[in-house]
């Protein structure tokens, strides 16, 4: 992880490139390998999905594992370091990403998303995780 006395142009380009790879993983196990979720989220974290609040892994866990299967589609991602650590001094940033989710046997729907990542050692894991369907 490189050091926090970086230069704004670079701790935002780190940034983009941890959200970047974060996402791809992130959709492709929420996707194909729900299970594997699991692994990407600290055991605090928590989940706001369109207004319904769930804490910690296990019930973040147990909730998406519910859903019908799915597959996304993104059309946006933009990431943001944050100045101040979110948690225990760990580097952290904060994930936007609008795209197209569609649910077995739904329409294709908007949706928002916005992560914010802690450095775990070398892994970057979910403290907060905020989904909501874009409504026409």
């Amino acid at each position: 992880m490189a050091p926090m006395e970086q230069e704004p142009k670079e701790k935002a380009e780190q940034a983009l490139q941890a959200a970047t790879e974060f996402a791809q993983i992130f959709y492709e196990y929420l996707d194909k390998k729900r299970n594997a979720v699991r692994n990407l989220y600290m055991d605090t974290a928590t989940l706001l999905w369109n207004g319904n609040a769930i804490s910690n892994k296990d019930a973040i866990l147990k909730f998406l594992e519910d859903l019908p299967t799915s597959e996304h589609t993104l059309t946006t991602l933009d990431s943001q370091p944050l100045v101040e650590p979110v948690i225990d001094g760990q580097t952290s940033i904060m994930v936007t990403v609008f795209g197209k989710a569609c649910y077995q046997d739904t329409k294709a729907k908007g949706f928002f998303q916005t992560f914010i990542l802690t450095s775990q050692g070398n892994v970057w894991k979910i403290v907060s995780d905020t989904y909501r369907f874009l409504e026409a």
